[in-house]
């Protein structure tokens, strides 16, 4: 029995095609870390629709891939927050968390399994008005004034708790990590410094993450995961780099310049996911 002999120039053709692709996965999470690094976030509210619209993964599959990425982008930024703060001063802070983390658990779940027996048109419809949300969070968070909302402790321990389910059931929906919605909510409900805010955002973010990505892990979707870890791999990478350059940059470009550019491209996101098929 002969042997196929491998012709040398298509090896070399799919070898570059496969690097171009890689490459422009690399790129496009950069690019998603730079706009999130500029305004203090991850930037996953901007990987979904390019998941769905840039390549052409369905909706389930994009939200599982992204939750992939914002956990990993999560974990690598974790350390990093706790190093630029004092242990002390986020510490002395541990019952917001604590609220927030009692009802966003729980709204991780319930979320994540809401996603996964969704139809397809109606996810998609869900994810544009999130997309619309978030761009509204963003655009009060960072050109509004956030002054503290007074109210008895008792209720306040309560709206804490219904406010983390809220963005629990969003993030899980998602696949984000939330903080676009944890940080002015803990600024709104606890009147603490938006530094502090965003380290405990993150404190909250990732056990959540973890009951929503433990969810999708039960569900045959997740599969999805298997035949895209190198894609993942280097998103996530890229978006890391991403959110450094990001950081650096931080307060280079105005806010007032900035952020309506960005609710603007979330809109437009929205958009079209509301009306992809």
């Amino acid at each position: 029995m002969s042997e196929a002999v491998e012709d040398p120039a298509a090896s070399a053709s799919t070898a570059v095609v496969r690097r171009d692709a890689l490459l422009l996965v690399f790129v496009a999470g950069a690019l998603i870390g730079v706009l999130g690094g500029l305004i203090g976030l991850g930037g996953a509210e901007f990987r979904l629709p390019l998941l769905i619209g840039l390549f052409g993964f369905a909706a389930l599959h994009a939200v599982i891939l992204n939750k992939a990425m914002s956990l990993i982008v999560v974990l690598t930024a974790l350390p990093a927050r706790l190093l630029a703060l004092p242990y002390d001063e986020v510490s002395q802070h541990w019952t917001i968390a604590a609220n927030l983390l009692l009802g966003s658990l729980a709204g991780a779940w319930l979320g994540a399994s809401w996603a996964t027996r969704m139809h397809t048109r109606t996810l998609y419809r869900v994810l544009a008005l999130l997309l619309v949300l978030i761009a509204a969070a963003l655009a009060v968070s960072h050109l509004g004034h956030l002054g503290t909302i007074e109210m008895p402790t008792a209720a306040r321990v309560c709206a804490a708790v219904l406010a983390g389910a809220g963005i629990g059931i969003v993030a899980a929906l998602m696949g984000v990590a939330g903080g676009e919605l944890l940080i002015p909510t803990i600024v709104l409900l606890f009147g603490v410094d938006i530094k502090i805010a965003g380290s405990l955002s993150l404190i909250v973010s990732l056990p959540t993450m973890l009951v929503a990505f433990a969810r999708y892990s039960r569900d045959q979707s997740f599969q999805i995961l298997r035949g895209n870890t190198r894609f993942v791999v280097v998103m996530a990478a890229g978006s890391i780099a991403g959110t450094i350059l990001g950081g650096l940059l931080l307060g280079a470009v105005p806010s007032t310049t900035l952020i309506p550019i960005l609710t603007t491209l979330l809109l437009i996101s929205a958009v079209k996911v509301w009306r992809h098929q």
